[in-house]
């Protein structure tokens, strides 16, 4: 890529990196990434690739794209069975572009999300990844993230309330009225809200297409990418998302499922027996996770509505102007609503 099609000055990044050790002389850059969130470039330096992280172009929602954040959770986590790529260097707004943004080390590996390594590409090997898959999930979520320092990454109390409060207000009028279908998707995930158990700290956007694998056996993940969601609240909710995201053949592809295909592949198993493993795991309570899912496909749906409206008005990433996307997330998110009221209920339940 030229200088004209980044965004930021080629020479402070350059200099920067020289600073921090990390290599002198010529810098080469490339994308990684389907670009919809914060931007990640390949950086070939001295001989060495490093991977650069940093925010999307302004505007940015407060809040959002917190690079010091996503590297600071990096780090936390750098010597647990939760395995991530090194933090190399950190900058402040300012310091080498008008952002803050990170550099980390370049892992040689595989995102997998249409096909798998040659070495994996067996009925026996899509199980095996989907188990090392999962595994890294629970792993995720036994973290002593308190003594990791990461007690103030989040507040726990009502997590599942403030899901339901906060996001819809993106797509709100300004007197807070939320449209049809929305609003009685909202309401009937209110009526029947369960009790969060034990807090975990939380990836946010756990997905094949955020981790990488090793592309030799044994299946196993080097990397869980793109923590900038991750915080403290109630595990399940981070499971259903990856469920929700998770592809399987008996269902109509939706926009997540659709950038995770492989898992449609015979041999992989099914969200059933993925989530059975993980509460093996865990020991976590699993009967409402159908709700879970409801909420985090409730919570997509949303956020491409948020998007598809930029969109209309000339601004945002062409990708979200299809309508049907939310369409799509609208369907499977009414049914996960229809199995959560299947389930057998007690008063503990719901």
């Amino acid at each position: 890529m030229t200088g004209a099609e980044l965004p930021f000055e080629v020479g402070a990044v350059r200099r920067w990196l020289s600073a921090e050790g990390l290599g002198d002389g010529p810098v080469r850059f490339r994308r990684i990434g389907d670009g919809h969130s914060n931007l990640t470039y390949a950086v070939a330096v001295g001989g060495r690739t490093v991977v650069l992280r940093r925010p999307p172009p302004p505007p940015i929602p407060k809040g959002a794209h917190d690079m010091r954040r996503e590297a600071r959770i990096l780090q936390a986590l750098a010597d647990t069975a939760v395995p991530v790529p090194r933090v190399l260097a950190v900058a402040e707004a300012g310091e080498v572009m008008d952002v803050p943004c990170y550099v980390m080390e370049h892992l040689d590996g595989v995102v997998a999300t249409e096909t798998l390594p040659a070495a994996l590409d067996s009925a026996e090997g899509r199980g095996a990844v989907a188990h090392a898959f999962i595994d890294v999930l629970a792993a995720l979520h036994t973290v002593d993230w308190r003594r990791r320092g990461l007690a103030d990454l989040g507040r726990p109390d009502g997590f599942l309330e403030r899901q339901l409060d906060r996001l819809p207000r993106l797509i709100a009028d300004q007197d807070g009225t939320l449209a049809a279908p929305f609003d009685e998707l909202r309401d009937a995930l209110r009526g029947c809200l369960p009790m969060s158990g034990e807090p975990a700290l939380l990836h946010g956007d756990f997905r094949f297409g955020n981790v990488m694998l090793s592309p030799d056996r044994p299946a196993r993940l080097i990397g869980v990418l793109d923590w900038e969601l991750a915080g403290i609240g109630d595990p399940l909710a981070d499971l259903a998302y990856t469920l929700a995201t998770y592809a399987v053949p008996a269902e109509p592809p939706h926009a997540l499922t659709m950038m995770s295909a492989v898992t449609r592949g015979e041999g992989f198993p099914g969200r059933e027996a993925l989530a059975a493993r993980y509460g093996a795991v865990t020991g976590r309570e699993l009967s409402r996770l159908s709700w879970y899912q409801a909420l985090q496909l409730f919570k997509l749906a949303i956020l491409f509505e948020y998007n598809r409206r930029k969109t209309a008005t000339g601004h945002g990433d062409s990708y979200y102007a299809d309508p049907a996307l939310v369409d799509g997330l609208l369907v499977a998110c009414r049914r996960a609503l229809r199995e959560d009221a299947a389930q057998p209920t007690t008063s503990s339940q719901r």
